[in-house]
């Protein structure tokens, strides 16, 4: 199995979770307020629909994606709010269905690709195996926003490395997009999975080492919790600069969230 057919069925199996948590959800439960401001969980399931089709459209009709970025650049800071606002509306059976068509039809794509595709983005063209990824993080992402906004517990999988990729692949961006110049050497990554295997990234002996659990670290990279809430431990300076503002998705930084009091 290639790397990217591995990862679209992770990608498959990550959207299935989150489908069955909002599957059964009451009408009224559509509008409540999750973590992330003026989003309620009909926000965040029209931000996924919105963003899954725009990945079908740059996977299938580059001039057409084309037009999405120039909107995009017209409007940099409210773009993405403003097309989940435009789905909102919709009945929850109906934005839900359409959520599920979406992300198939972009599965079906991406599995469709010839290999060596290169997939247009807001940022730098993607693989079909990056795409797929961004996607799966995503996911994961704003179905936590979802899971809290809901009081449901979600259990760890080991789908989550691939969200720990993204985060520590992405930690020179991280320092760029608030001006800092990035450290020149590289980290070390320890991390703790669900069934108590350890994945690394870095050097071993690298100086600069963070530590902690794969759920955990995966939280922080999304801004989905404080540091101070979890288990994430930093050795050396500039790893422990690099926890106050890692984050796994493009974009300006995020406001992030308010600490709750006491680590995991």
């Amino acid at each position: 199995m290639s790397d990217a057919a591995a990862v679209l069925d992770d990608l498959r199996s990550e959207s299935e979770e989150l489908d069955l948590l909002v599957a059964d959800v009451r009408d009224d439960q559509w509008a409540a307020p999750t973590p992330a401001a003026r989003w309620t969980v009909a926000h965040q399931i029209a931000h996924l629909t919105w963003t899954d089709e725009v990945a079908l459209l740059a996977a299938t009709d580059a001039d057409a994606f084309g037009a999405e970025v120039a909107r995009a650049q017209a409007d940099p800071l409210g773009f993405v709010d403003r097309a989940a606002e435009r789905l909102v509306p919709a009945p929850p059976a109906a934005l839900l269905a359409r959520w599920r068509d979406g992300r198939e039809r972009l599965g079906r794509a991406l599995r469709d690709a010839p290999p060596g595709t290169r997939i247009p983005w807001y940022g730098p063209p993607m693989s079909v195996a990056s795409m797929a990824t961004a996607r799966l993080m995503e996911t994961w992402a704003h179905g936590q926003d979802i899971a809290d906004a809901l009081g449901a517990e979600r259990a760890p999988t080991a789908r989550l490395r691939h969200v720990a990729r993204i985060g520590v692949r992405a930690r020179d961006y991280a320092y760029l997009v608030r001006g800092i110049e990035p450290p020149g050497e590289e980290f070390r990554v320890e991390l703790t999975s669900p069934d108590g295997g350890s994945i690394t990234y870095g050097p071993e002996g690298a100086a600069q080492r963070v530590t902690g659990p794969l759920l955990d670290f995966c939280l922080l990279v999304t801004q989905r919790a404080h540091r101070d809430d979890l288990a994430v431990r930093a050795v050396g300076a500039d790893a422990d600069r690099w926890l106050g503002i890692a984050q796994a998705f493009a974009g300006p930084p995020g406001p992030g969230r308010a600490p709750r009091g006491g680590a995991r």
